[in-house]
């Protein structure tokens, strides 16, 4: 054997044990994709986030439930023991209406609780249950957690982390702000009964939805962010949610090129710092890079288009873009293409 076959021979063996890995990978995170209970119906063996607010609203209706994010025997008996009391069916299946009858009880039990005396949890306690004491900025625990989810739910994505900074804090004010509450950004009764009313709403009520998208398309917001379509892959959720954390951030020629978390952000720089959020890159990538990148042509949900000067891209519909940003990089898509390279994340 020639040495110049073997080698080649070793990574052909090598790409080919790669790719088995990731056909393995593939389902554990797809079970995972969903974050946001109301997404999916939940059964026994699911995991996620979804099923550690499934747990914490089963424990705040009476019901109490370890949080461990995997749906196991216990939360199956709870889930089963709350549909019997609420005569619903008690198949084990956490559907939207379970979802809407689980967030009514929690809410009704925990007015209760408070009109009795006992809601009063000191900013110390290590609270873990949504509006049993008021959050600010510093403070941690399952709570936040559910906060941010809630956050995310409402059209004001917050990475969920568990711990009030300033991100949240930004998204706790414009929430307020937008629902006609003051927006000094701490988390009462009035601004956590705003944000459950969406989730009840978000879960299957229509008589005033949480903002949503089209099937295919994203929504703008009028605070400048977007909203995915629910049919869009995880990837492209996670796209979107990446380009809202930074939509309004300040141009910074080279933003964004040196790490990842910057004051600002350039052309090229915002589009690597969303695509990266949706694991579709790992490194940053100038405007030039940009038009070798990925597959030729228009794509499925993204579309890149990049010159030696400038580089924007399409995300399920709307344009992000640090040309004509007011207030932030998502704009409406009509822009002309004349002079760019067109390319897409292969699959996307």
């Amino acid at each position: 054997m020639s040495p110049s076959i073997a080698p080649a021979r070793r990574r052909s063996r090598f790409v080919i044990c790669l790719a088995a890995l990731c056909a393995l990978l593939v389902p554990a995170s797809s079970a995972l994709a969903a974050q946001h209970l109301g997404q999916r119906a939940l059964h026994e063996g699911d995991r996620g986030h979804d099923v550690r607010v499934l747990q914490d609203f089963l424990t705040r209706a009476g019901f109490p439930t370890p949080i461990a994010g995997v749906f196991g025997p216990d939360t199956l008996k709870n889930v089963e023991r709350f549909q019997r009391a609420h005569h619903m069916a008690a198949d084990g299946i956490v559907g939207s209406g379970t979802v809407r009858a689980l967030r009514s009880a929690a809410a009704h039990r925990a007015a209760a609780q408070q009109g009795a005396g006992h809601g009063g949890a000191g900013d110390a306690a290590p609270s873990q249950h949504l509006g049993d004491r008021t959050l600010k900025k510093g403070m941690h625990g399952h709570d936040v957690r559910v906060l941010q989810d809630f956050l995310t739910r409402a059209g004001f994505p917050t990475p969920i982390a568990g711990r009030f900074g300033p991100e949240t804090l930004a998204n706790v004010k414009a929430f307020q702000r937008a629902h006609g509450l003051t927006p000094d950004g701490v988390v009462g009764p009035g601004t956590v009964q705003a944000l459950r009313n969406l989730g009840d709403h978000s879960a299957g009520d229509n008589s005033s939805p949480a903002p949503t998208a089209p099937v295919g398309h994203a929504r703008l917001l009028s605070n400048g962010l977007a909203v995915a379509p629910a049919d869009a892959p995880q990837a492209i959720k996670d796209v979107i949610a990446a380009g809202n954390r930074i939509a309004t951030k300040p141009y910074i020629y080279g933003g964004g090129h040196g790490t990842w978390h910057d004051a600002g952000y350039d052309c090229s720089g915002s589009v690597s710092y969303a695509l990266h959020g949706g694991g579709l890159i790992d490194t940053q990538l100038d405007s030039t890079s940009f038009e070798s990148w990925g597959s030729s042509g228009h794509g499925r949900w993204i579309t890149i288009y990049a010159n030696g000067g400038h580089a924007w891209m399409i995300v399920a519909g709307l344009r992000f873009d640090t040309s004509g940003a007011n207030p932030s990089r998502w704009q409406p898509a009509d822009r002309s293409a004349d002079g760019y390279v067109v390319r897409h994340p292969t699959g996307y």
